[in-house]
C-alpha cells in the first residue's frame, strides 16, 4: 500500500501556510497557527483521527483569525484530498458523537468529493476563545470544500463554547478516521466512481 500523504504550501498577502499530511499515522501532531485555540482544536482532531499533521502558519493576525483559519483549512482540504488520491477501498462515510462535559455534538461526513456544510451554529456564545464564532462556520465551509466532503456538525446540547467546538473536533477526527479505513474492493459508490 502507498503511503498516503501530502505536503501543501500555500502564501498569500494574508497567510504563510506550510503543512504536511499523513493519513495513516499515530495521532501526532506539530501546529502553530498563531490562535491557540486552534492548535488545541486540531490537535485534537488529529489525535481522535490517528493523523499526524506538521502545520505552521504566519497569518495576519493583527487583522483578526479569519484569514488564517479560513486558508488553513482550504491547506488541510486540499492535503486530505491530495493524500487520498482516487479514493479507492476507503469507506467513505464515518459519523462520531462525542460529549465533552456538559456539551454533546455530532459529526457525520461523506467523503463523495461533492462539498457540502451543514452546520447550525446558534448554540455556540458570540464569542469564542476572543474570536467571533463565524470564523468557525468559515473553517468548516472552507475544509469540506478543498476536501470534497459533506459535512454535517449537529451541536446537540451545550453552553460552553470551548466544550462545544471540542466536542466536534473529537467527533470530526474520529468520524473522518472511520472514513478513511481502507476495507472496500474498488470505489465505494454504486455508480462506479466519485466525484472529484
Amino acid at each position: 500500500m502507498s503511503t498516503r500523504e501530502a505536503a501543501i504550501a500555500r502564501r498569500t498577502r494574508e497567510t504563510d501556510i506550510s503543512l504536511k499530511l499523513l493519513v495513516d499515522g499515530s495521532g501526532q501532531s506539530s501546529i502553530s497557527t498563531g490562535v491557540g485555540f486552534a492548535d488545541h482544536m486540531l490537535d485534537l482532531m488529529c489525535f481522535w483521527g490517528g493523523f499526524d499533521l506538521e502545520l505552521e502558519c504566519k497569518g495576519d493576525l493583527e487583522i483578526d483569525s479569519h484569514h488564517t483559519l479560513e486558508d488553513i483549512a482550504l491547506c488541510l482540504g486540499q492535503a486530505l484530498s491530495e493524500a487520498l488520491g482516487d479514493r479507492k477501498g476507503i469507506n467513505r462515510v464515518g459519523f462520531a458523537k462525542v460529549p465533552m462535559d456538559e456539551a454533546l455534538a455530532e459529526v457525520v461526513i461523506d467523503l463523495s468529493g461533492r462539498p457540502y456544510l451543514m452546520f447550525d451554529d446558534e448554540l455556540l456564545p458570540a464569542v469564542i476563545a476572543g474570536d467571533e464564532k463565524d470564523v468557525w462556520r468559515e473553517f468548516f465551509k472552507s475544509f469540506a470544500l478543498r476536501a470534497g466532503m459533506n459535512l454535517h456538525i449537529k451541536l446537540e446540547y451545550g453552553r460552553n463554547g470551548h466544550h462545544l467546538l471540542e466536542a466536534v473536533f473529537k467527533a470530526l477526527g474520529m468520524a473522518l478516521g472511520h472514513a478513511v479505513v481502507l476495507g472496500r474492493e474498488g470505489v465505494s459508490s454504486t455508480k462506479g466512481s466519485i466525484d472529484r
